[in-house]
């Protein structure tokens, strides 16, 4: 998937992948990462997802990366923050009060730009990338942070009947690419009535990661 892919969606506003509401799988098990006022979350490919007003009413600091400059610019005014912006070779920062986004290539993206992270929530970024690249995304972001304890959300379904995002990652995927680094729960597998595009059947699974000891 070519980063001008995205970024022509968002320039033409065809963002139907964003959701204007919390994620109910994150306001149903976010105090399952056990975590403490102010810790820091890294929500990788973060677009402007609204997942992100919540971490910060949860008293979280938020660090976030994105390749759509537009999709930040929008996240802060929706904010109401104005941020600092500043360059750092293929990135740009956007900071204000508890909050950092990366704008640039996520493998750009390197562990001093992050920091020490507390905990990961990943809901839209393996389900955009392709097959091919998503092993090297998951090692990538592991790398950075450390292996911090994760809250991943993918969605299952019959690839073969659609291409396209939002991807399939089944289970099995899911375990080959974590399971050397993490301890992995499936905290959920709700089917949706609806499926996935039209396909059907399908599910959104939520997995709870943490390090392996």
């Amino acid at each position: 998937m070519h980063a001008e892919y995205w970024l022509n969606r968002w320039q033409s506003n065809d963002i139907g992948f964003h959701d204007g509401k919390v994620n109910p799988s994150l306001d149903r098990y976010f105090t399952n990462l056990n975590l403490p006022v102010s810790s820091r979350v890294f929500v990788p490919l973060c677009g402007k997802t609204v997942d992100i007003h919540y971490l910060l009413n949860k008293d979280m600091y938020v660090v976030g990366v994105e390749l759509s400059e537009l999709a930040i610019r929008q996240l802060f005014i929706e904010l109401a923050l104005t941020p600092k912006v500043t360059k750092h070779g293929l990135l740009t920062a956007y900071q204000a009060q508890g909050i950092c986004i990366w704008v640039g290539d996520v493998f750009a993206l390197t562990a001093d730009h992050l920091g020490h992270i507390d905990a990961i929530y990943a809901r839209g970024a393996l389900v955009a990338l392709p097959f091919a690249i998503r092993n090297q995304y998951a090692q990538h972001i592991i790398t950075l942070s450390n292996a911090a304890p994760q809250l991943l959300i993918t969605c299952v379904y019959d690839q073969s009947q659609r291409s396209g995002t939002p991807y399939s990652v089944p289970a099995a995927e899911v375990q080959g690419i974590y399971a050397k680094h993490y301890s992995l729960n499936m905290l959920s597998c709700e089917k949706l009535s609806q499926g996935i595009k039209g396909v059907t059947p399908a599910s959104i699974v939520v997995w709870l990661m943490n390090p392996s000891p």
